[in-house]
């Protein structure tokens, strides 16, 4: 049986049970906003590496790792909020398995730099084992005291364990060179997509009582933690294009462009609420949930693809402007199409016409084979011009 409201974390120790799934007033606890914050450095240390490569005209390199890093960190981020949403007691034990996994956020967000500099992920590895042991550990709690859904535990941390194992043996091949340069891309998409199929395995016993509208909530607030990292990669491009006296116009243009881009896909996203989406179609959360990661890392790479687009106005990078342009259309494309998709799995009907947006995609993604006459800032105003006019499109859409 569900349990109702919990009181806040003043006790040593509450039952831990499935919370209600229509909980009145459900929102995201002080706890989770902190949980939150930590993950602001994660993100901020994988989005500078990557405009770092970007700038440096190693985009290829720098986005696998980019990859590769972001997905530890929405992985983590995203098994600790559903856990959450079903099992959250704000007890002290579970307050301090919780910031156990902050700190593991934080050790991973360390590990970055070496990463991208010497392919040395050990770093990174031991914040993500920190985060998963401390997850292990609340789901075999819950498998003690909810024995309603025990199986379901089990089946979570046993099978987030087995992996984990799958993690560590992959760093030490890797470390003693028993695993070839090659083989390392191959083996982290394998051990990722095991990673993915733990929740749909464990949650064929006994599905979770996890609660949309709280759902919706945590996501759209990781949504905006992104937005603002992005604002604050483009004010690292701005003060690095006033370190030199050749910054002028193109750096207001491109520096309000961003913004408006940014407005614009906050709009975006914001205009189908998902919780009632969610609500009424349960059974489809997997796909709103996964598609999220290319959402999420969409938002993370264009404010790298931004904030070089502002440092080069101010002094020479290596990357072309048709790269630097196209790490902020790609981006652009990737975060409309997938949001549309996830939309459309909950929705009743789609926030934008198809033919609407691909129309604006397509204009978005040729947008950069102008940047060698028009320059920088005129693609990026134009991408985020497209961007506005898709609000206008989509609010006719649910006006009419």
């Amino acid at each position: 049986m569900s349990s109702p409201m919990r009181p806040p974390g003043t006790r040593l120790r509450i039952p831990m049970s499935a919370r209600a799934v229509d909980e009145p007033h459900r929102v995201s606890s002080q706890l989770e906003l902190l949980f939150d914050l930590t993950f602001v450095v994660a993100v901020a240390a994988a989005t500078a590496q990557l405009a770092h490569d970007v700038a440096a005209a190693h985009v290829t390199a720098g986005l696998v790792l980019f990859l590769q890093v972001f997905f530890a960190i929405w992985w983590a981020w995203m098994n600790f909020t559903w856990f959450a949403s079903s099992y959250d007691t704000d007890d002290v034990a579970y307050r301090l398995l919780t910031m156990v996994q902050m700190g593991g956020v934080l050790v991973l967000a360390a590990g970055v730099p070496a990463a991208a500099a010497e392919a040395d992920y050990r770093v990174v590895t031991i914040g993500y084992l920190i985060m998963r042991v401390a997850l292990v550990a609340q789901w075999v709690r819950a498998a003690v005291e909810d024995p309603a859904g025990r199986r379901t535990a089990l089946r979570y941390a046993t099978g987030i364990a087995a992996v984990q194992v799958g993690w560590v043996i992959r760093l030490v091949l890797a470390e003693s060179d028993a695993l070839p340069p090659a083989a390392r891309v191959p083996s982290f998409a394998a051990l990722a997509a095991l990673e993915l199929m733990v929740p749909w395995w464990a949650e064929r016993t006994r599905s979770t009582a996890w609660h949309p509208h709280h759902i919706a909530e945590r996501y759209g607030l990781f949504t905006i933690i992104l937005l603002g990292e992005s604002v604050l990669a483009v004010t690292r491009g701005v003060t690095a294009a006033l370190e030199s006296t050749k910054a002028g116009g193109s750096l207001v243009v491109i520096a309000v462009s961003g913004l408006v881009l940014l407005f614009a896909l906050w709009w975006l996203y914001f205009l189908a609420p998902a919780g009632e989406g969610l609500s009424d179609r349960r059974h489809r959360s997997f796909r709103w949930g996964y598609g999220h990661y290319g959402v999420f890392a969409a938002l993370a790479a264009l404010g790298a693809g931004l904030e070089v687009a502002v440092e080069q106005t101010g002094h020479h990078v290596a990357a072309s402007p048709l790269v630097i342009c196209y790490a902020v259309a790609v981006p652009v494309g990737v975060f409309l199409v997938l949001l549309w998709l996830v939309h459309a799995a909950i929705a009743d009907r789609p926030v934008v016409r198809p033919a609407v947006l691909l129309g604006g995609v397509a204009v978005v993604e040729l947008l950069p084979l102008a940047a060698a006459p028009i320059g920088v800032a005129a693609v990026v105003a134009a991408i985020a011009g497209v961007c506005v006019l898709l609000i206008g499109a989509a609010v006719v859409t649910r006006s009419a």
